[in-house]
């Protein structure tokens, strides 16, 4: 059989994944921090675009008479290929112009909502948390009560090595061998003055290991002799398996004078350096709000904090007007136009997704709104794409990373959609109202007699729900909970 080439014509259709929507897509997974930041990196990087100063509202310029098709299209439908005419483009030429009295008069005062209806005109949100972080850190404050001490120089040094050889749990990352030969001297100096600084605020830092750390604090509070210390030195295994019988009988001591001793051994701090922890706490922002306004729920944007965008008019007037001729130039602000066009387009479809999917959770989750976890009904993705006549992939990328702010508290969109469990009358009950009840039964329990998971079967089925011990098992260590053997208490 001969090979040969050929040149074929054909006709077909292929879905693009143009730079415009993969900015959409991107714009739509992210997070409100990352989201705030993509806004103010366009910002400094595109200078077409300019943010509206808080409370202005900017009057529109006189423009030339509106032409057929100069409005954008608010993209309420799921994630599409715009388009095939480029705004902008003449039909009759082949090299591309900006028609600015399209981009400039639909632009001109942006304010990042999807709608009217989505804009927020409540007065009762919660105010961001103010984030509350040390001032110093433990390294320096360590070293501000060694200069209060009469240190000779060696002994100041030996300090400061091991003041910054800490980890941020306030505990020594080195041996004394390590810091012996930093300092030039022996390891019998870097243990005597390691002794002083264990006994620094906070204390029980400047130790090599949680149980140096315990019993520094034990001692600290004149318990060098106590059951709690006899316990942490010889039997720290048992104490952390809970095999309180066995801490009595090796000690010759009744129960609850272990319940005593391991309540006092709770109070202690097992990381001293925690106070001084360099994490930031970032505290989460919803992206929406729903409020109940009557017998309905309003959905509402929190567009606090995000940058509102338009189109600078010095530089869209130097491109309308014809301001520069140089070829190079013109190919630059006219991409750079375009760019900042398609970025307001992005973040107007970004903010109206939101709004709808919020919206449609509202309606199949009405109960949840009206009375809690416990009315929760089992909802997939495929559920709200169908209502709101988008792709599962859109939603699933609109519901990552995104709170609401609700009656019932703060939750990730991606709470609501859960799985059904059959209940013995056939009804289908979301698997977290069980994980909430399982809590709630557990909570309720006593510390001295813990219900058992077996336990929890039987309640839940008294409940006509008939789930198996593992599938207890499995949602109580999804929740946290640890098992009734450990949440027995003595005291």
């Amino acid at each position: 059989m001969a090979l040969e080439n050929k040149l074929l014509q054909k006709m077909g259709q292929s879905l693009l994944m143009t730079p415009q929507l993969q900015q959409a897509i991107k714009l739509l997974q992210l997070g409100r921090l990352e989201y705030q930041e993509a806004i103010e990196r366009e910002l400094l990087e595109n200078p077409f675009l300019e943010e509206v100063p808080e409370g202005f509202e900017a009057r529109q310029a006189p423009s030339a008479p509106e032409q057929d098709g100069a409005t954008p299209t608010v993209l309420s439908g799921p994630l599409s290929a715009p388009d095939s005419e480029e705004p902008g483009r003449d039909s009759n030429s082949s090299e591309p112009r900006a028609d600015w009295d399209d981009y400039a008069d639909s632009f001109t005062d942006y304010q990042g909502s999807a709608s009217m209806k989505g804009h927020s005109n409540f007065d009762d949100r919660q105010p961001p948390e103010v984030v509350s972080t040390h001032s110093e850190s433990l390294e320096q404050y360590l070293l501000r009560q060694v200069r209060l001490q009469d240190f000779s120089p060696l002994d100041s040094l030996i300090a400061r090595n091991i003041a910054g050889n800490l980890n941020r749990d306030g505990l020594l990352e080195c041996s004394y061998e390590e810091l012996a030969d930093a300092c030039s001297c022996s390891v019998e100096d870097v243990a005597a003055v390691a002794d002083v600084l264990r006994f620094f605020d906070p204390i029980g830092c400047c130790t090599t290991s949680l149980k140096e750390c315990l019993l520094t604090q034990l001692e600290a509070m004149g318990l060098a002799d106590g059951v709690e210390t006899r316990i942490i030195n010889n039997h720290l295994d048992k104490l952390e398996k809970r095999k309180f019988d066995a801490i009595a009988k090796a000690e010759g001591i009744a129960l609850e004078e272990v319940g005593r001793a391991i309540a006092t051994i709770k109070s202690l701090e097992p990381r001293p350096g925690r106070p001084f922890s360099d994490e930031t706490v970032r505290y989460i922002v919803p992206d929406a709000y729903v409020h109940k306004v009557g017998n309905d729920f309003v959905v509402s944007l929190n567009e606090d904090g995000i940058p509102r965008l338009k189109i600078n008019p010095a530089y869209a007037d130097l491109l309308k007007d014809g301001g520069t001729n140089a070829a190079d130039s013109k190919a630059y602000l006219t991409e750079r136009a375009r760019a900042a066009s398609w970025l307001i387009k992005s973040i107007q479809q970004r903010q109206q997704t939101i709004y709808r999917v919020t919206e449609s959770i509202v309606k199949f989750q009405r109960a949840f709104f009206e009375n809690g976890v416990s009315h929760l009904k089992p909802l997939v993705l495929k559920d709200v794409a169908d209502d709101i006549g988008m792709h599962e992939s859109t939603v699933s990328r609109v519901t990552t990373e995104k709170y609401v702010h609700t009656p019932q508290g703060l939750f990730e969109l991606k709470f609501f959609f859960t799985s059904g469990i059959k209940t013995a009358g056939g009804a289908d009950v979301s698997s977290s109202s069980v994980k909430d009840q399982i809590k709630n039964i557990i909570s309720a329990e006593s510390p001295q007699n813990p219900i058992s998971d077996q336990q929890i079967v039987e309640i839940l089925k008294a409940k006509n729900i008939d789930i198996a011990r593992r599938t207890v098992a499995k949602y109580r260590e999804t929740l946290g909970i640890p098992s009734s053997s450990q949440r027995k208490q003595l005291i």
